[in-house]
């Protein structure tokens, strides 16, 4: 069947998306569905156990907090109204948790290091050619660094928009403030991490 020319596509309509299968499987969660559930957490899981990792910079407490992350989710997924995306509501979740997760760990032990092309053996950009990978890796712990020493707010705005990808809206439903209050807090944190940055020569 040869397919109508794009100009006529109001003429029938939009063709099923990603997001309305989503939607789709998140009511039958709702209602219970466990494989349902289990195909929402396969969408998201990469980039949130992504997101933990680079929080809390150590792969094992990473995995558990994501773990405990859809644990909460699936738990709390009756009350899920839609009004932000789940993946907005799921990054809320995993944040809390970090929050939570980190400061807990400062009392019993330092964070443990973990290499950005460790996680899930995904790099966290595109890697370099093969003679600047050393240098390239240095970077980015430096960088991991810098966005650790962050105030906590700030941190959380520039990774969320910055790394996560995630527009200055859904950023503000997953802290909790206006619009504006992250477009200041993304300016802010990179004003202080280009400044740490040339600290550290």
């Amino acid at each position: 069947m040869t397919a109508l020319p794009a100009s006529l596509d109001c003429l029938i309509g939009p063709t099923p998306t990603e997001e309305s299968l989503e939607k789709v499987k998140i009511r039958a969660a709702q209602q219970g569905d466990m494989t349902a559930f289990e195909w929402i957490v396969r969408q998201h899981e990469e980039r949130l156990f992504t997101f933990c990792c680079r929080w809390l910079r150590c792969n094992q407490d990473a995995r558990e907090v994501c773990q405990d992350a859809f644990v909460r989710a699936w738990q709390a997924l009756p009350d899920f109204e839609g009004r932000c995306s789940i993946s907005t509501w799921l990054y809320q979740i995993a944040l809390n948790l970090c929050r939570d997760r980190a400061k807990t760990r400062s009392t019993r032990q330092q964070a443990c290091t973990v290499a950005l092309e460790d996680v899930e053996g995904q790099p966290a950009c595109p890697l370099p050619a093969p003679d600047r990978s050393a240098e390239w890796r240095g970077e980015m712990q430096k960088l991991e660094r810098g966005l650790a020493a962050l105030p906590e707010k700030l941190r959380a705005a520039l990774m969320l928009t910055s790394q996560e990808g995630l527009s200055q809206e859904e950023c503000a439903l997953i802290l909790n403030c206006s619009v504006r209050s992250v477009e200041g807090r993304v300016y802010r944190a990179r004003q202080m991490l280009l400044e740490w940055w040339n600290r550290q020569g």
